[in-house]
């Protein structure tokens, strides 16, 4: 039917038309951010899952920071106390030397002083190892905890216990071995806190190895809902090109047919 006051052709051309441009636009706008939900509007229970999502992500990546750093900080603590170790069989080979009647006597003097000297330098490795201004190996601190898990459930946080290396701790402060039975006595003491030691590191290991092992399924983790997460709302770039292309030929083709539609009423008058 022809009209002249109403072109019911073209209002139909018009609100298609309009359709047509809003969908394009929604199609520019995934492909220029590369996101398919960049709005709640977009999708509002897929952006409230993304959003969750998100969170667990990041919380999983602060979980894996957490975790190489803890890593650090019991590889620090284990240097200083392979060190200790070290000092601690000079130490004790030193005892075992001078608890010998016949080197004792005039070398008794020159032996304790090199033996003292290696107990200072055990507590000056106690002393002076710190990690980010946090005391490791003296009784300052005693427990570290690190959070390795995105919640604050017991199994995403693991508490260290930091061994207290000092001389004193050890039992090995004030040991004379100028004489033979001060030697000997301190034979047993030294050779106690290489044990005492020994058992404190392999503690540390242990808990480094934990840490580790968490760290490692933090990782698998975050990496699966990223991929998740991705699959929500990432756009899928072929499949938008392809709907552009569409929608641009709809738009042109739209766009002439509401020309044309436009027309219609002069169409009318050539019946008058």
């Amino acid at each position: 039917m022809l009209l002249i006051n109403d072109n019911v052709a073209a209002l139909g051309a018009e609100n298609n038309l309009d359709s047509t441009d809003t969908a394009l636009s929604s199609v520019v706008g995934q492909l220029s951010s590369g996101l398919q939900i960049q709005t709640a509007a977009d999708n509002p229970a897929g952006y409230s899952i993304a959003q969750s999502l998100q969170a667990e992500i990041n919380g999983y990546g602060a979980a894996e920071s957490n975790a190489q750093t803890a890593v650090s900080v019991l590889q620090t603590a284990q240097g200083a106390m392979n060190q200790q170790e070290a000092i601690l069989q000079q130490a004790n080979t030193l005892a075992t030397q001078a608890a010998n009647t016949t080197t004792a006597g005039s070398g008794g003097a020159a032996d304790q002083q090199e033996f003292q000297s290696l107990i200072a330098q055990l507590d000056q490795i106690a002393q002076s190892t710190t990690y980010a201004g946090v005391s490791l190996l003296n009784s300052a601190t005693g427990v570290l905890t690190f959070q390795v898990g995105p919640t604050d459930v017991a199994n995403d946080v693991v508490a260290v216990n930091l061994a207290d290396t000092t001389s004193a701790s050890l039992n090995v402060s004030g040991l004379n071995i100028s004489t033979v039975g001060g030697a000997q006595a301190a034979m047993a003491s030294v050779q106690a806190a290489i044990t005492s030691l020994a058992s404190s590191a392999a503690a540390l290991g242990s808990s480094q190895n934990q840490i580790q092992a968490l760290s490692n399924n933090v990782t698998v983790a975050q990496q699966n809902l990223t991929s998740a997460h991705a699959d929500l709302v990432d756009v899928n770039v072929a499949q938008a090109t392809s709907q552009f292309t569409s929608l641009q030929i709809l738009e042109q083709s739209g766009i002439s047919v509401l020309a044309q539609a436009q027309q219609l009423p002069q169409l009318a008058l050539k019946l008058i």
